[in-house]
């Protein structure tokens, strides 16, 4: 029983992409693996075994063909996880056991009466299973030609065992389509799992490059403010020196002035660095709605203009809260949409952040006293300003509430 929780666990801890990735591997792996099943199914499906000692090699060259079709699986998406060709020696070798299984196939259902539809499904199923494993890499124009091909090889193997030219291109039509199907079905599973990627790469970039603006903003407010008084420290500076290689009376006042000048840079510099690590809740409501929707998730924020009414200390609290609900929605889910909802009321500020990608008991965990997790240490900054958190989970959402009294802190 404990097998479940822990493989919902395991896959719940996945993120999209890495899930879509297991589902596409194992797809192909599935498939691939039912060749000798399908194998036997062919063979128990003939009117007439014309040798049983080749059918039951047509079943053991289906093992073959698909162990040798899932490392080419294997190789294919590890070569295209890097841009790379398909492998040759992995292609060439499930090509020899498709070839020799279909002979095989060949031999154990050809009866010269007519042709039976299992005598043409013992050719396309070896070679359309190694060609479904070359899918993995190989475009649809290459695929498509392939899959055509290998259903006329079986109309034909149809017509030379005795089959009418109308039965021949009616199952070749048949085998055809069945094989085109197939091997675009799986394409098309990765070229998704391409497509998820992509996003998820674009969403790293939209992170950094919002990280970068935040960093921009800042060199741009520290140059603003200490780049003209260093610029008259420079100055001043020169004089300085030059009215004392003067011996004049006036480099003491400008050596004053420095001083002045350096003390005022200095305080100026602490203030930046001040309001760069406050949490003023109207700054962290905005920066929260801008970063999460340049990481792809829609962001909905309730009530803000209350935000500016609220004491400072009650604002810096709440503040603290945003910037840890949007680090744990970009860092530990999946989310799509996430809304920040403020009010106060009975003289409690209550602010609540909902997002709808939990990806596992992350955050769940955090909020019960794990050491050094973020919520751990933010219900610590709530109860030190009287005020309380609550963290739970409701399905695939995840809410964050967290509430602090106005009173206390007017």
């Amino acid at each position: 029983m404990s097998a479940v929780p822990t493989v919902a666990r395991w896959w719940g801890s996945r993120s999209g992409p890495e899930r879509i990735d297991v589902y596409t591997r194992w797809s192909f792996y599935s498939w691939i693996a039912l060749t000798p099943v399908l194998a036997g199914v062919v063979i128990g499906g003939a009117d007439r075994l014309g040798s049983p000692v080749w059918g039951v090699a047509f079943v053991a060259g289906g093992v073959a063909v698909a162990v040798a079709g899932i490392w080419v699986t294997r190789a294919g998406l590890a070569a295209h996880r890097r841009g790379d060709p398909l492998p040759g020696r992995p292609v060439a070798i499930a090509s020899a056991a498709g070839l020799m299984t279909a002979a095989a196939g060949v031999v154990a259902l050809a009866s010269g009466d007519g042709g039976s539809p299992s005598l043409g499904w013992s050719v396309v199923l070896p070679l359309g299973m190694v060609l479904t494993a070359c899918s993995t890499v190989w475009a649809t124009r290459v695929l498509t030609p392939l899959a055509v091909g290998l259903g006329v090889l079986g109309g034909l193997v149809l017509l030379a065992d005795g089959a009418s030219i109308r039965v021949a291109l009616g199952s070749a039509a048949s085998f055809a389509a069945a094989a085109v199907g197939i091997v675009l079905a799986f394409r098309f599973t990765v070229w998704v799992l391409d497509v998820v990627q992509e996003m998820e790469r674009s969403r790293g970039v939209q992170l950094q490059l919002a990280v970068a603006e935040e960093r921009l903003r800042f060199s741009r407010d520290l140059h603003d403010v200490m780049g003209r008084n260093l610029s008259v420290i420079s100055v001043k500076g020169q004089l300085a020196g030059e009215l004392m290689r003067r011996q004049r009376s006036e480099a003491v006042d400008e050596v004053v002035d420095i001083s002045r000048i350096a003390e005022e840079s200095l305080r100026e510099l602490r203030d930046v660095v001040r309001g760069y690590r406050r949490a003023d809740l109207a700054s962290e409501l905005a920066g929260a709605r801008s970063v999460l929707r340049a990481a792809g998730v829609a962001c909905t924020v309730l009530a803000e203009q209350d935000a500016a009414a609220l004491p400072a200390a009650v604002q810096t609290a709440l503040g603290w809260v945003v910037r840890e609900a949007v680090t744990n929605v970009l860092r530990h889910s999946q989310a799509t949409g996430c809304t920040v909802t403020l009010r106060a009321e009975g003289g409690t500020a209550h602010l609540r952040v909902v997002n709808d990608g939990v990806a596992g008991e992350k955050m769940v965990k955090a909020v019960d006293g794990a050491p050094g997790s973020g919520l751990t240490g933010l219900a610590e900054r709530l109860a030190d300003a009287g005020g309380r958190l609550e963290a739970h989970r409701e399905g695939e959402q995840f809410q964050l509430a967290a509430r602090v009294p106005i009173g206390a802190n007017a």
